[in-house]
């Protein structure tokens, strides 16, 4: 397995010639940060997660999480020291509120910061992915005392947080939950329930858990009109802030999963025996909403997610590819064998997994960009502008980024051949690691029903056309980039294929939910591939070709123009079509 080297000068090339950020920088809200600042941060962080955290990962696969009789969880020893040093560095708090000890900086520069610590470690990453989830909830919607009580310890890394969603007879289905949820004459409440697939609902990498639970209140109305969510801590806390007596809170048991072993998705048991003491945030049956702030900031991380482990699998299979010798390639002498690497077919492997990095990258760094720009918007119509936009780009980055992950890693597999599907050559790790990203946080096919479902509706398909409008508005420039004539003409076919598309799902998304729905996820990867290749091509604009970095990401957006975004046009004709053929079937007949 290759070292993981992290790609500084890529994620400084997306940041800024891609997502925006000079832009973000410039706003009132952002104007104590520079750039020159944000990319030493991030050069730094880069040498961290590399020669510290990189190291671990292989542990999380074979060591495990392990779950004991006594209802404690461990994790590899190796995640313990490195952790620490990351909670020490203060990376984690860069976005945050400076009242509660973060750095304000933006939300992009933190998805960068995501990304290498997600190929670092994925598995250990999604402990301060949850926290961080955790705290944007509590920002937006506890009270100020719980704001002062928790957030400080939250944001150092020093507090894990979860959120405990789902419920052995309620998945995806969170209407369905029953934990509930009594008052005591103090304030608090009782909670008692069970939840299921808790990330990191126990652990022994910090001193306390802050879990944020949905419950049902006595007297709720039914499904997820009826479900608030409460403040559960592991341990309750001492008059003075420290930590006191344990919670009624433990965990039942750990899942012997696929991949990313060294993170435990617990079973967790609310209230066993006096009940587990909890504190209502937000009001009662606000929940839902409230639990979106969290789920929404996941999704986007979740999406980063496929790009960082794709990362991490393409470095380990050029590596080999530049390593292993096989075979005659064209024009190489005879009787000697050549590097893989110069095979074509093992060539396109690497440049399909090439660009879609660059495009997964320049997906969900603009999609934060969005949520950046909404925040700093100092006037309402801009904000909610800047908010449409990252709205739409939320079921985009979750839900693309992770089924190119699945292929993606395939391809690192695939270079590797037999040797890849051997675990000691610990490319396999990654193509295990990656299936869950598509499962949870909304399963895919959810983000897509959400895509034409709530996100297509706003201004009638008006956000989608403005997307496409802003991409079709700089072809007149990409094509006067050398070698981009083709990629060009190319994003005009999907531009305005995209445009045909969502012109008849909104027309028949009120008379034929059953046909909208059926072409969801064909119109979620053909929306998402051409948001990417407009986003890819219009980042090479005023690149200079004679610079070898810059025409290696030119090369790159002409492959995916050329080579990718074809698919768009077949994506394109079956979602025009109707649910018939998905009922032509009956169920007891599969």
């Amino acid at each position: 397995m290759a070292d993981y080297r992290a790609p500084i000068a890529d994620i400084a090339h997306t940041l800024t010639n891609v997502a925006g950020l000079d832009q973000v920088l410039d706003q009132e809200l952002f104007s104590h940060v520079d750039s020159d600042t944000v990319i030493g941060v991030l050069e730094e962080v880069g040498r961290f997660m590399s020669e510290v955290v990189a190291p671990t990962n292989k542990d999380g696969d074979t060591v495990k999480a392990q779950w004991h009789a006594d209802a404690s969880v461990t994790i590899p020893e190796s995640f313990k020291p490195a952790y620490k040093q990351y909670v020490a560095s203060g990376f984690g708090a860069m976005p945050f509120d400076a009242e509660y000890g973060g750095a304000g900086f933006p939300w992009m520069t933190a998805l960068a910061v995501q990304e290498m610590l997600n190929s670092a470690n994925m598995s250990m990453a999604l402990c301060p992915l949850l926290t961080q989830g955790a705290i944007d909830a509590i920002e937006a919607h506890g009270s100020q005392e719980q704001k002062e009580t928790y957030l400080p310890k939250m944001l150092t890394g020093e507090w894990a947080g979860t959120m405990n969603l789902s419920e052995p007879q309620a998945g995806s289905d969170v209407g369905a939950v029953r934990t509930k949820a009594e008052p005591n004459a103090d304030g608090s409440w009782k909670i008692t329930g069970t939840k299921i697939w808790i990330t990191f609902g126990e652990h022994d990498m910090t001193d306390q858990i802050i879990h944020l639970v949905l419950a049902r209140t006595p007297g709720a109305p039914p499904g997820t009109k009826g479900i608030s969510m409460f403040l559960v801590p592991k341990f309750l806390l001492n008059a003075d802030g420290s930590i006191g007596e344990k919670n009624d809170v433990s965990c039942v048991s750990i899942e012997h999963k696929l991949g990313i072993h060294g993170s435990p998705t617990c079973v967790m048991s609310y209230g066993e025996n006096d009940g587990a003491i909890g504190w209502l945030v937000g009001e009662e049956n606000e929940g839902m909403r409230n639990m979106f702030t969290m789920m929404n900031n996941a999704r986007l991380s979740v999406g980063l997610q496929g790009l960082a482990i794709t990362e991490r699998a393409y470095q380990d299979a050029v590596q080999y590819a530049n390593e292993r010798r096989q075979g005659r390639a064209i024009g190489a002498l005879a009787g000697e064998q050549s590097l893989i690497v110069e095979h074509p077919d093992v060539r396109r492997l690497l440049m399909t997994q090439r660009a879609w990095i660059d495009a997964m990258r320049a997906l969900t760094y603009t999609n934060a960009a969005f949520l950046d720009m909404a925040k700093a918007a100092t006037d309402t119509e801009a904000a909610r502008s800047w908010r449409e936009k990252a709205d739409l780009y939320i079921p985009l980055s979750k839900s693309l980024c992770t089924d190119v992950a699945q292929e993606c890693t395939s391809s690192a597999v695939q270079i590797f051949g037999g040797m890849g599907y051997v675990e000691e050559t610990g490319v396999a790790q990654h193509y295990r690691d990656a299936r869950i990203l598509p499962i949870y946080e909304g399963t895919n096919g959810i983000q897509a029903a959400d895509l034409v479902g709530r996100k297509l509706g706003m201004r009638s398909g008006g956000v989608v056309h403005d997307e496409l409008d802003r991409f079709e508005s700089m072809l007149d420039d990409v094509v006067k980039v050398d070698g981009m004539a083709t990629a060009a003409e190319n994003m005009r076919q999907a531009i305005s294929s995209s445009r045909e598309a969502t012109e008849h799902l909104v027309s028949v998304a009120s008379n034929d939910p059953a046909s909208l729905l059926a072409s969801s996820t064909p119109y979620l990867r053909m929306l998402g591939t051409t948001v990417c290749a407009g986003l890819l091509a219009g980042s090479v604009v005023g690149l200079d070709p004679s610079n070898e970095f810059e025409a290696a990401k030119i090369a790159s957006a002409r492959f995916f123009c050329e080579q990718l975004l074809p698919a768009a046009q077949g994506w394109a004709s079956a979602v025009k079509m109707s649910s018939e053929t998905l009922y032509a079937i009956p169920a007891d007949a599969f």
